[in-house]
């Protein structure tokens, strides 16, 4: 059992508050985005070994099979297959999707063959993994995720009244679903020149009118209209990335609040972003993020539009599974699964016993990790790493999330 040593990633969109105030610090004056937890090779954990601190990713690759388990090794390699974060965002994040496993192993192995290095600006495949990811709200949470429905679409278009926009109003209420949404988003990847900054100038009188962002939706019969929430979330996009042209393929994503204790899981090729809020977030252990707008770093059309799935579903919001007095956020993949935990102050402590690694991270009151006769006290935003097999028990009065692989087996219930 370690207590973990994490890297805060200084991200330009990240909040300068958030981070700091769950962990009960001091702002530092510059941006905090993400606190990374585990063991990518980008930004390790790192852990205690008498007077020195040594990143996990060492740690497991001396010992593997001890640190991860048979099943999980065999599964995964020797690796871990996760990383947990805490991100705080305060600005949009770029519009982006990831590929599924098939694509991200042809795709990393045509451009090994081209020779483009893996640390290229422009390289889009760094490593051979797709990339699924769940976020949980800690606090209200806005974001983007998934396609409208075309006439959906259409109708949010439509109600900026600007000219330039008619023509893709048109296509996405004259043909079918798929070939809709493909036609547009194309479209919208390389606008005509000024038709950017026409939707900019509309977005920004129907924020000035509309509502607060993050704010309930109004009633259809408001001034504004059914979108009058939305289009001022885009408004406040618009503002942040001024002259992006990912603004326009932004207005094609459904708009979403989250709720503390809300989950929302994002599979391969759904375009989403994160607009600001705090959560929890984990994802499989991968850097394959396919960008198409909102940012600075490189942009591959033609692969991009080779991996988003043009179909509209609802970004539904996951529903808690009760599983051995834990929350579990049921996802279809088996690199992670996560849990929320609520000790109380005089209940049994929760066995924590696996036969795969896992990380517990507090997130509020105090809690107390114990293996091996050893107990670890963790506040909110400290976390613990287990390897496979540790007998370990939580116990405090407070909450914790629980990272794991996805098929890991619970060996004893407390």
């Amino acid at each position: 059992m370690d207590l973990l040593l994490n890297t805060v990633q200084p991200y330009d969109w990240g909040s300068t508050t958030l981070l700091p105030r769950l962990m009960g610090l001091p702002p530092a004056g510059a941006p905090q985005a993400e606190l990374w937890m585990g063991a990518h090779p980008a930004a390790p954990s790192r852990v205690r070994r008498g007077e020195e601190t040594v990143p996990l990713d060492r740690v497991i690759d001396l010992d593997p099979a001890g640190q991860l388990g048979a099943a999980t090794l065999r599964r995964f390699g020797p690796r871990l297959p996760f990383l947990l974060k805490l991100l705080a965002a305060d600005a949009p994040l770029s519009v982006q999707v990831h590929p599924d496993l098939a694509q991200a192993r042809s795709g990393f192995e045509r451009e090994n063959e081209l020779g483009i290095p893996l640390d290229a600006p422009h390289r889009t495949y760094r490593d051979a993994q797709h990339k699924p990811e769940l976020i949980v709200a800690l606090t209200p949470f806005r974001g983007l995720c998934g396609f409208r429905a075309p006439e959906e679409c259409a109708a949010l278009l439509e109600s900026l009244k600007v000219p330039g926009l008619r023509a893709y109003v048109q296509t996405l209420r004259s043909v079918a679903e798929t070939q809709a949404l493909t036609e547009v988003f194309r479209a919208f990847l390389a606008p005509p020149a000024g038709l950017t900054a026409a939707v900019t100038e509309a977005l920004a009188a129907a924020g000035a009118r509309g509502a607060r962002p993050g704010r309930a939706a109004p009633p259809a019969s408001s001034s504004g209209g059914p979108y009058e929430t939305d289009l001022a979330a885009y408004a406040g996009i618009a503002r942040a990335h001024p002259g992006d042209a990912g603004l326009l393929p932004a207005l094609m994503l459904r708009y979403v609040e989250l709720e503390p204790g809300d989950g929302l899981f994002l599979r391969a090729g759904v375009p989403h972003a994160y607009l600001s809020g705090l959560g929890v977030e984990i994802m499989a252990g991968s850097d394959n993020v396919l960008r198409c707008g909102l940012t600075s770093k490189h942009v591959d059309p033609a692969e991009l539009l080779r991996v988003v799935r043009f179909t509209s579903r609802p970004a539904g919001v996951l529903t808690l599974r009760d599983e051995d007095d834990e929350e579990v956020y049921p996802t279809p993949v088996d690199d992670f699964r996560l849990s929320r935990l609520r000790p109380r102050t005089g209940a049994s402590p929760k066995d924590l016993t696996l036969d795969a690694p896992q990380i517990v991270l507090c997130t509020e009151g105090e809690l107390s990790v114990t293996s091996a006769g050893r107990a670890l006290r963790i506040g909110p935003g400290r976390s613990v790493y287990l390897p496979a097999g540790a007998e370990a028990a939580l116990a405090g009065h407070g909450t914790a999330f629980r990272a794991t692989t996805g098929s890991a087996r619970q060996v004893r219930d407390g």
